[in-house]
């Protein structure tokens, strides 16, 4: 058995700036779903990415930001549900002030690639919303 107040191992740095945990919470192979709770400190955020699936974000906890590329950065904060499409392309982490934990949902892990790319600068990190 899992709980999701269990704060992870840290999570690649490749992938992610600042301090973020992750903790997985069930095996893929048994769901066919990717489940975890992400927890970023202050500042700390995603790179860009897609996922073939699309992507869930329960807000569990604080406050922080969800961007799509080319759109406002948009404040989320805990109780919001964010449904991010097929394909596209955004990044998600805490506030510059607070921290935010989100549950991560990715459907169908078989057939779910995720692809990673570049880091979300200062510059846009720091956009207005």
């Amino acid at each position: 058995m899992n709980s999701f107040k269990e704060k992870g191992g840290n999570a690649p740095s490749a992938y992610f700036t600042g301090t973020v945990n992750v903790n997985m919470l069930l095996n893929p192979a048994d769901y066919n779903t990717i489940m975890g709770i992400v927890s970023f400190e202050a500042g700390a955020r995603t790179n860009w990415h897609t996922h073939t699936n699309g992507q869930i974000l329960i807000v569990t906890d604080g406050i922080g930001y969800y961007q799509e590329k080319g759109k406002a950065i948009q404040v989320i904060q805990e109780g919001d549900v964010v449904q991010i499409p097929v394909d596209v392309i955004h990044w998600h982490g805490a506030s510059k002030e607070k921290a935010m934990r989100h549950i991560a949902i990715v459907p169908g892990s078989k057939t779910d690639r995720t692809e990673w790319l570049d880091p979300v600068t200062e510059e846009e990190y720091s956009s207005e919303f």
